[in-house]
């Protein structure tokens, strides 16, 4: 009882009857009614001199503050238990005759109070709740007859007085002894909080609230991690986290159940947000996002989002891309604790749906039924879970594993005499065509063009006297972080996150262009159009001298992310490095950018005496497709990447037929297949790799590789990991091996 209650109100006298009669009346609070918790011990009597929590009589003297008096003499005083929070004040619920009161009188479900004071099922106090003998609960709450004084005693009143639905009644209608509040208290609260919602015009308004927050955790709960897989079935199962989570809500008082499910709402906005990158990567790398090592990806993301679509597109999809994530965060966490909250304040019902949804859950596992395509049975979240706690798992280990790796290597000890002696003093050149994928050969919307133009290179080159041999390579990233690929093809490992290229280009591995470097027998350059900051990976790769997107006279503008045309980097690379006369024959690696996505604006070839410093390409980017309508557009950018390819062969090529030499030996390849949206969701990552050559002892030394004829591999031609070329290189122009070990 509150400390100013007892201060300002005097004992009420003990009415004559109650001594003579209650004490053989058994408290109502030993026997729960009929659907509701069983007593615990909380709701039953106390023994001597001790009071009832949950609103049974004390034996013996003992004062039941909640509601009911007490044996031998106790009065009901000040029995509001759990007043309503928005206005449902307890209403005078009468007591019972000979002192006795009718216990027990729950808030029940949805439904509304009886007016004349009444209850109906689930939604007046709950069944049972009788009034004493030979007295009735008074409209208005004025006490009957013969009958005790009922004082402040506490569920809400009906329009008449009757108890009302939901509206801050205690489970058991008391308080427990000496002023203390009971465990019901917390499910009046929630009641209560739930009538309030629902009370007066604001009902369905509150319940089109609740559905959707219904609907936004069950479908987050149930949301894939690819776009492929985003499809009206997966959304049409049962999670199993869903069920759990009812239960232990159900299970735990107010505060506790409001904070598990704010963390818990919090948890699945962030696991909501990782779904998200996930079909964003796999969308552009073939790949579900790796929490350990891709954030660094994403100012990449901005940078080409950039270059493609402006600084202000960007910066509106930034900010769009921030704010959807924290209002994820914070929407999860609401809904999930809006429904914790209307859980509790249907507690039988919610129970009894738990059951039943756990039961149907374990029965379609059991039976794997599967009606709409999909196993029934979900449990699509825990699974998320797992994946990504995987995924940072093998990274962790893998970061000791490949620094192991790395350190052993076939060639790392091989004398520099003993380094590729079949090819002293040839110009060997390396060059990587953007996203030159095996979809580019064999897809039906961009095949004819690239394969046409394959053919007429091929017979081109012959007529120049060159020869050449094409297989395929299997890259080790997809459609995109070239980086990737340009590392495994040179240094002989499989190089398929940043940490690894991280670890190996930090080392003294050696690659393949860097093996050049070594023998002191070639002078070494990179042709690095794509390159626009600090790149000291130019050691690990052996390179004396760089020249990247500012370094090569270029004064055109942008095409998109290619800072500008193939035909112009090549003919700057005449100019400024082939084209002079060295003491020493050349080993080159090109980086070729104009087939990049967006695919849009593709430059066009001119005459190759008018590039000049490349401003006259300012009519053709202005002319050429914007790259908002080609990005919005599959199939247009399937036709786009396909033009961007025959563009690129064929300045390279054009190139090799107006610059190269009898000692000119070139090999080229693509870097990746483009991303899922041109290539196709089930694309393999093989790309194109071809030598080329005039010297026909060059070819012989790789005739055990079998690979085809011409520039265009046939399909049945050989597939090696990309990882295989380096050790088959260097092999097949007599190196030597002499291992390094860890």
């Amino acid at each position: 009882m509150p400390a100013f209650t007892r201060l300002h109100r005097p004992p009420q006298p003990t009415p004559p009857e109650a001594t003579t009669t209650e004490a053989a009346i058994p408290s109502p609070a030993t026997t729960a009614p009929p659907g509701e918790d069983a007593p615990s011990g909380e709701d039953g009597s106390g023994g001597d001199g001790g009071t009832a929590e949950g609103g049974g009589a004390a034996g013996n003297s003992g004062t039941a503050e909640g509601v009911d008096a007490g044996a031998d003499g106790g009065t009901a005083e000040d029995g509001k238990a759990g007043a309503a929070e928005e206005g449902g004040a307890a209403e005078n619920r009468s007591a019972g005759a000979d002192g006795g009161t009718a216990e027990d009188v729950n808030a029940g479900g949805v439904g509304d109070s009886d007016k004349d004071g009444g209850s109906g099922g689930q939604s007046g106090a709950a069944g049972k709740a009788t009034a004493a003998k030979d007295s009735s609960a008074a409209r208005d709450g004025s006490p009957p007859g013969d009958s005790g004084p009922a004082r402040d005693s506490g569920t809400t009143a009906g329009e008449d007085g009757g108890s009302g639905g939901q509206r801050g009644a205690a489970e058991n209608g008391s308080a427990g002894a000496d002023g203390g509040a009971s465990e019901d208290v917390d499910a009046a609260k929630d009641r209560s909080a739930a009538k309030n919602r629902s009370s007066g015009g604001r009902g369905w308004k509150s319940l089109v609230v609740t559905v959707l927050c219904a609907v936004l955790v069950l479908g987050a709960l149930l949301l894939p991690n690819s776009l492929a897989a985003l499809r009206p079935n997966r959304f049409a199962r049962i999670p199993a986290e869903a069920i759990v989570g009812a239960a232990v809500l159900l299970a735990l008082p107010r505060r506790p159940r409001i904070a598990l499910a704010a963390v818990a709402g919090t948890a699945l906005g962030a696991l909501t947000v990782l779904n998200f990158l996930d079909m964003g990567f796999r969308a552009y790398l073939g790949r579900g996002f790796n929490l350990v090592l891709d954030w660094s990806l994403l100012d990449d993301a901005q940078g080409y989002m950039k270059d493609s679509m402006g600084a202000a597109t960007t910066l509106t999809a930034t900010i769009g891309a921030v704010l959807v994530a924290v209002l994820l965060l914070v929407l999860t966490a609401l809904a999930t604790v809006r429904l914790a909250t209307f859980l509790a304040g249907h507690r039988q019902r919610a129970t009894k749906a738990t059951l039943v949804a756990g039961t149907v859950w374990i029965t379609c596992s059991t039976l794997g039924l599967q009606p709409a395509g999909m196993p029934l049975a979900a449990d699509r979240a825990a699974s998320a879970l797992a994946i990504q706690a995987r995924r940072v798992q093998a990274t962790l280990k893998d970061e000791a594993a490949f620094a192991k790796e790395a350190r052993a290597d076939t060639f790392g000890a091989t004398p520099p005499a003993q380094l590729l002696p079949d090819l002293r003093g040839k110009d060997v050149i390396f060059t990587f065509i953007e996203s030159y994928g095996r979809s580019a050969i064999e897809d039906p919307v961009m095949a004819p063009g690239v394969t046409d133009t394959l053919d007429a290179s091929t017979k081109s080159l012959q007529a120049a006297g060159y020869r050449a041999r094409s297989g395929w390579l299997t890259s080790s990233t997809y459609g995109g972080s070239s980086w990737l690929g340009h590392s495994t093809f040179l240094s002989g490992l499989w190089i398929d996150n940043q940490q690894r290229y991280t670890t190996v280009t930090s080392g003294d591995h050696l690659s393949l262009t860097k093996a050049f470097r070594k023998t002191g027998a070639w002078d070494t350059v990179g042709i690095m159009p794509g390159i626009q900051k600090a790149w000291p990976e130019a050691d690990f790769y052996g390179l004396d001298k760089v020249y990247d997107a500012f370094g090569l006279g270029y004064q055109g503008p942008k095409f998109s992310w290619s800072t500008m045309p193939d035909q112009y980097a090549l003919e700057a690379f005449q100019r400024m490095v082939h084209g002079k006369k060295r003491d020493k024959p050349l080993m080159s690696e090109i980086i070729l950018t104009s087939s990049h996505q967006p695919w849009a604006p593709i430059p066009t070839l001119v005459d190759w005496d008018d590039l000049g410093d490349g401003s006259l390409f300012d009519a053709v980017q202005r002319d050429g497709e914007k790259a908002q309508d080609v990005i919005t557009d599959t199939t247009k950018s399937r036709e786009e990447y396909g033009r961007s390819i025959e563009y690129s062969v064929t300045s390279l090529t054009q190139w090799l037929e107006r610059y190269g030499t009898e000692d000119t030996v070139l090999v080229f390849l693509g870097d990746h297949q483009p991303i899922a949206r041109v290539s196709g969701d089930n694309a393999s990552r093989d790309v194109p790799v071809s030598l080329v050559a005039k010297d026909p002892e060059v070819l012989e030394k790789i005739t055990d590789w079998n690979w085809t004829e011409g520039l265009q591999p046939a399909p049945d031609a050989p597939v090696w990991k990309m990882d295989a070329f380096r050790d088959r290189f260097l092999t097949a122009y007599g190196s030597t091996p002499h291992p390094t070990k860890d």
